[in-house]
């Protein structure tokens, strides 16, 4: 049985810094004891150059972000999140062997920082290297101080999914769950898992957690809709085949829905 992720929902969740990911903690918001006044000066300057990158680049104007980051270091040549956000640009935009240069130039600057780790984890499940991934990722779990698990739990429970080890998958997702009761990314994958698993009863009750929220993507009011027509609420399906018209005409799933192809 195909498992398939629900990419879409992760994407929408991201906003900034992925389905992978946290928020950098930019240096110059936390400068060190006995800094020379010019080399605190420096940090914030960079720190604004940074923030700038991060927004730019939620904004998805990457090439703007990329120049800010290169100002930033410019200024303030080892500063970790310049990499770190570096890297992530690169790997959405494909560029794997950039992306892996800084994600491990900024590990080597700032070993153990679990926010890295998970992104470089996550990096290395999409690229074909699940295994290595998770050993990253595992580590991120297991760092007490880490301060959103939930994150990590869930990127290795998809990873653990292209490693087609789908009762693995659903061990992270839960433990996620305890930690982050409320991830709508969580709730999604486990609901999809178990609708896999034709436990349509239980992947509704996870579904609708998820419909609470008012961003759904196109894949995941798909699911909704194939685990209410399991359930044989046509009602429900009409609803929510509206909802995935009005905010996702052009999807494959909405043409999926049109076509009544309900098992692909």
């Amino acid at each position: 049985m195909r498992h398939h992720l629900l990419t879409g929902m992760l994407i929408v969740l991201a906003l900034g810094l992925s389905a992978c990911g946290s928020k950098p903690r930019l240096e110059g918001d936390q400068p060190e004891e006995n800094v020379s006044s010019e080399k605190m000066e420096a940090r914030k300057r960079a720190s604004i150059r940074m923030q700038l990158a991060i927004d730019y680049y939620k904004q998805g104007q990457q090439k703007v972000a990329l120049e800010e980051i290169r100002q930033a270091l410019l200024i303030t040549p080892d500063l970790v999140d310049a990499y770190s956000v570096r890297a992530l640009i690169f790997m959405e935009s494909g560029e794997k062997q950039l992306a892996e240069e800084n994600f491990l130039y900024a590990l080597k600057l700032s070993p153990g920082n679990s926010d890295i780790e998970n992104n470089y984890g996550w990096f290395l499940c999409l690229n074909g290297r699940e295994k290595q991934g998770l050993v990253y990722l595992d580590k991120v779990i297991k760092d007490p101080a880490y301060a959103t698990p939930g994150k990590a739990l869930n990127n290795a429970g998809l990873c653990s999914l292209r490693l087609k080890d789908p009762l693995g998958a659903e061990r992270y997702f839960l433990q996620g769950l305890r930690e982050d009761p409320a991830s709508p990314a969580i709730n999604a994958n486990l609901a999809k898992i178990l609708f896999d698993r034709g436990e349509y009863s239980q992947a509704r009750f996870y579904i609708n957690r998820v419909l609470k929220f008012d961003v759904l993507a196109a894949d995941v009011l798909w699911l909704a809709i194939r685990i209410e027509k399991k359930m044989g609420d046509e009602g429900a399906v009409s609803g929510l085949a509206t909802q995935l018209r009005r905010r996702h005409p052009n999807s494959k799933e909405y043409s999926l829905y049109q076509r009544g192809v309900f098992n692909e």
